[in-house]
């Protein structure tokens, strides 16, 4: 079988199908092939292969939209129905009608993982780390795929599931969630006695916290009560992920204190930047899990009786465990120093062009009262 795919992309205008002793042109969604056989035309109506939609095709004035049966809604392509899918970084959960899978078992990559039949719905509920979901990292994104299965039922249904009208029904399921995360977290340093207080836990979207532990086994971190520490007493914290997921690992970005919950506040002082540590003070330790990162720095506040408190702010990367080349594996890469307005707006376009998403968590403030 000669690949007539290879040479000139077979002539077609997108996609080349190798068949054996042939091949074939294909069109992407809402667009078809020409009379040529190798052109792709753009889908002008409901006429024209269905408006290139999966389902129901309504013509609307001079164009025309696709619509989908009770229960399935409108991927973001605009022609393709598919199942809803909620995507969180502890719980996954997908909803599929009824009548779309009546006489059908449902189950996912792992089969012991099944659905369960509400009357109108069968929902079936997984994690990151269950029922055979894979995940991989993907330029910006961190994606999780699974693949729900319906083959049907051995004995009628007690809810009147007694035909089927397919022999097997697969279901793709993915989520995508960001790679890039902005968390922080806060304490108010006193210089009577110097008592610290810290303040309460804050979470993340996906996948991590950052905590403030009691000592640097990093087991305990403050729950509830509020803690009291001084000045140069070590501070402890660290980055926690939420979910144990296999095949990632984490690189701290950057840390940074500012004297207000602001993150974009002018006065900040780093003690992470580009992965290295730039604050002599700071230790890194060795941790069990490898997504998380613990530090010990000696507690500090900011020049000026009006600025009270602390606010700390990292910035974490997820990559790929098994990419050598990723931005995780390099480590501590030192940049060339510039302007912080200069840095600022590469850091937007970065984003901007990577389509990279920041979840931003301010913590506080405590207030406490200070003698004069």
């Amino acid at each position: 079988d000669e690949n007539e795919c290879e040479q000139n992309n077979g002539g077609c205008s997108e996609l080349c199908v190798n068949l054996k002793n042939s091949y074939r042109c294909e069109c992407g969604i809402g667009r078809t092939l020409g009379s040529d056989g190798k052109t792709c035309e753009e889908i002008e109506g409901c006429h024209n292969n269905n408006g290139g939609c999966s389902h129901t095709c309504v013509e609307v004035e001079d164009t025309y939209q696709c619509e989908c049966p009770r229960g399935l809604v409108l991927s973001e392509d605009n022609h393709t129905c598919q199942v809803p899918v909620l995507c969180k970084s502890s719980l996954i959960e997908v909803s599929i009608p009824k009548d779309l899978v009546g006489g059908l078992d449902l189950s996912l990559i792992n089969t012991s993982c099944k659905g369960v039949s509400n009357g109108t719905h069968v929902n079936i509920h997984f994690s990151l780390k269950s029922c055979g979901t894979v995940v991989d990292v993907i330029n910006d994104k961190i994606i999780a795929t699974n693949l729900v299965t319906g083959l049907p039922k051995q004995t009628p249904g007690s809810n009147g599931d007694i035909i089927v009208r397919t022999t097997k029904l697969l279901i793709p399921v993915t989520c995508e969630f960001p790679r890039r995360y902005t968390i922080s977290e806060g304490y108010v340093p006193n210089l009577k006695n110097s008592p610290l207080e810290i303040m309460s836990r804050n979470q993340g979207v996906f996948p991590f916290t950052l905590e403030i532990f009691k000592d640097k086994d990093f087991d305990e971190p403050y729950r509830g009560a509020l803690p009291t520490l001084k000045l140069r007493d070590s501070l402890y914290f660290g980055i926690e992920p939420l979910v144990h997921v296999n095949g990632l690992e984490t690189l701290v970005e950057s840390c940074f204190a500012t004297p207000t919950s602001k993150i974009d506040e002018i006065l900040k002082y780093y003690l992470i930047q580009d992965g290295c540590v730039s604050d002599d003070s700071v230790k890194q330790y060795t941790s069990k899990d490898h997504l998380a990162k613990h530090f010990q720095v000696p507690v500090f506040k900011f020049v000026g009786k009006d600025n009270k408190e602390v606010f700390l702010h990292c910035r974490i990367l997820v990559c790929g465990a098994l990419d050598e080349s990723s931005r995780c594996a390099q480590g501590c890469r030192r940049r060339v120093r510039r302007s912080a307005a200069m840095e600022e707006k590469e850091e937007e376009e970065k984003e901007e062009s990577g389509h990279v998403t920041n979840h931003i968590l301010t913590g506080g403030p405590i207030r406490i009262d200070f003698e004069d």
